[in-house]
């Protein structure tokens, strides 16, 4: 979710990031150096062709010289998935047999779900919780035992479709609050709204899950009405009261967090400079705290609008979408 128009013209790709030769996540030890994002991102451009989902593999990142080398992009499922209609935002349960994404157009969004079966994806159903309502933005939690997604159905049962207030105006029918779906034995069960403290207006978006079960989503500044990065600690069973994260201000926009399972780093959309328009930007965190964000670059991020990212159950690849 971004402060743009409805998006049009979208590419996904899949950034895979081998193991540093130092540590396998951890710290990420190794350095994100303009090197690294110049080669990485010729790489990539070079590769560019027009569908919705894209892989660039970088098999190798070395930790002392940060080389890196890669693989040309493949479409992922072309026909299947990746068609001609606006598909997005794929959330693939741990297995990575099982993926949801959002299919959209001028009016609204529908969850779908695909399914790997000797070798092939399934032609896309919607999934039995979505169809009715505006559904969009799907997160799988680490273990995949449930479903995070953002929908604009009534907050109460006989209730009208929630608004939205983004771009600088109400989005009638737009509007957006985290509900949860918990896989059960015999597929998904019937979905519940999370609780005030997470939903505490119509404009919450883009949830993204860590394995502690920390949640991560957007939100408009009281102030600027720019959308930041919010977290909600989970502790006990409880969510606890949403704080931004300390390098999202409210000055610019930044949308569409993505966080690693271990919580170690976090890929999101900011207008933030260097940004052309909205771009990717990567920030890391350790014992003390987070780090101050870095950009991608100027070759990985297109002359458009640059968001939505993802991260694959392996956290080894990262899926974003671009308007070029």
């Amino acid at each position: 979710m971004d402060n743009s128009s409805f998006k049009n013209s979208i590419f996904h790709c899949y950034l895979r990031l081998s193991k540093p030769t130092v540590d396998y996540w951890g710290k990420w030890n190794f350095n994100l150096s303009q090197k690294w994002i110049k080669r990485a991102g010729k790489i990539f451009t070079r590769s560019l062709i027009a569908v919705l989902f894209l892989y660039v593999f970088v098999p190798v990142v070395d930790a002392q010289t940060t080389t890196v080398s890669a693989k040309k992009p493949e479409v992922f499922a072309p026909g299947i998935i990746s068609r001609a209609s606006h598909d997005a935002v794929p959330a693939f349960t741990p297995d990575g047999h099982t993926v949801f994404f959002q299919q959209s157009n001028g009016s609204g969004s529908t969850i779908l779900i695909s399914h790997l079966e000797h070798g092939h994806w399934s032609q896309p159903i919607i999934a039995s919780f979505s169809g009715k309502w505006n559904d969009m933005e799907p997160a799988m939690s680490p273990d995949g035992s449930y479903l995070l997604f953002i929908s604009s159905r009534p907050i109460k049962s006989g209730g009208k479709q929630i608004d939205g207030y983004f771009n600088g105006k109400q989005q009638s029918g737009q509007g957006g609050n985290i509900w949860r779906v918990d896989r059960t034995r015999s597929g998904w069960g019937k979905p519940h709204r999370l609780p005030t403290v997470i939903n505490s207006n119509t404009s919450i978006y883009a949830p993204s899950i860590a394995e502690n079960g920390n949640l991560y989503f957007i939100q408009p500044d009281k102030s600027t009405q720019n959308f930041r990065l919010f977290c909600a600690k989970w502790n006990d069973g409880h969510y606890s009261n949403p704080e931004p994260l300390p390098f999202s201000t409210g000055e610019t926009t930044d949308v569409d967090p993505a966080i690693s399972p271990d919580e170690h780093f976090l890929v999101f959309g900011s207008s933030r400079k260097p940004a052309a328009d909205i771009d990717l930007f990567i920030v890391f965190q350790d014992n003390q705290g987070w780090d101050k964000p870095t950009h991608l670059g100027t070759v990985v991020n297109s002359s458009g609008s640059d968001a939505e990212p993802r991260l694959s159950p392996d956290g080894k690849r990262y899926i974003s979408r671009a308007n070029v």
